[in-house]
């Protein structure tokens, strides 16, 4: 009869063996990664109680940033910011009095409707910016400048537009500035003795007028009124009543207005006989004398 032989003693030993042999290795490892550990620790400037604090410390600023991100998704910070506010103006700096400086052609009390809504609010919460944009709406602003001067003062700097003609539009008379910029409505009392511009998208050639007047100074201030003709060139009309058609085209109209500059200085055209001068026509001057075609077509009758 056959015997059956078991060998399972020997494999528990190799089976022990395998295990001493990882665990010896294990231990080594572990050993020398806390040497190396222990070599880094003592290569750096700081004492084991003091890297223990840095690394309580980072923790502490995670903590502490985790919540401000809780804080800030509930609105607190801005609650919080909105009763500091409160008690720097029960402090006293709140706003009390509005300044406004600048101002000498526009209506004042206009730029304190603007600002006076401010009035009694803690000054951290006066937003300049948006007083600055309310008063770049205006009509008469250019610019404006807004500070804070404390304890309870609000100052408003004001740069005004410059007054440079009157625009009128169907007998509807505006002032605006260099820009064609309209600054308010004025009756005709108001509009006498400045430039009258009309003719359409005349506001839009303010600038160009003054460049074709400023060619010839001793004119300019003669000139009471432009007309834009077919939105490409000017009737001048003088003080005189006459009127003077200039060409079209920018450099055309300035020789043509220096041209009769000279001419005026020469035989005295502004307060004569001629009511209208024509000066489309590069080549040659026209004029027109109030009732002179009556008196040739009489003529012309007693001929026949």
């Amino acid at each position: 009869m056959a015997q059956t032989i078991r060998r399972s003693g020997q494999r528990n030993v190799r089976r022990q063996a395998r295990g001493a042999s990882a665990a010896r290795t294990t231990k080594a490892a572990r050993a020398r990664t806390g040497g190396l550990l222990d070599r880094i620790a003592q290569a750096l400037p700081f004492t084991e109680e003091q890297l223990h604090r840095f690394f309580l410390g980072l923790i502490l600023v995670a903590v502490l940033a985790l919540a401000w991100l809780v804080a800030s998704l509930a609105g607190l910070p801005a609650l919080a910011g909105q009763q500091a506010a409160n008690a720097v103006g029960d402090a006293g700096f709140e706003v009390r009095r509005v300044e406004v400086r600048g101002v000498q052609r526009m209506n004042e009390i206009t730029v304190y409707e603007r600002v006076l809504g401010v009035r009694d609010r803690a000054m951290p919460l006066v937003s300049l910016g948006e007083l600055r944009a309310s008063l770049l709406e205006l009509p008469w602003v250019k610019d404006a400048r807004v500070s804070r001067q404390l304890p309870d003062t609000i100052v408003v700097d004001i740069v005004e537009r410059s007054p440079r003609a009157v625009l009128n539009v169907n007998g509807a008379l505006a002032l605006i500035d260099g820009t064609g910029h309209v600054l308010e409505r004025v009756g005709e009392r108001q509009a006498r003795g400045r430039l009258q511009i009309s003719g359409e998208q005349s506001q839009d050639q303010v600038e160009a007028l003054d460049t074709l007047l400023g060619a010839a100074p001793a004119l300019q201030p003669r000139v009471t009124q432009a007309e834009w003709v077919g939105n490409r060139r000017w009737n001048l009309t003088f003080s005189t009543g006459q009127v003077l058609a200039l060409p079209q085209g920018e450099e055309r109209a300035r020789t043509a207005l220096l041209s009769f500059a000279r001419l005026d200085g020469v035989n005295r055209l502004l307060g004569g006989t001629v009511a209208r001068f024509d000066m489309r026509n590069p080549q040659r001057i026209y004029m027109r004398v109030p009732g002179r075609a009556h008196e040739a077509a009489l003529a012309k009758a007693e001929e026949s």
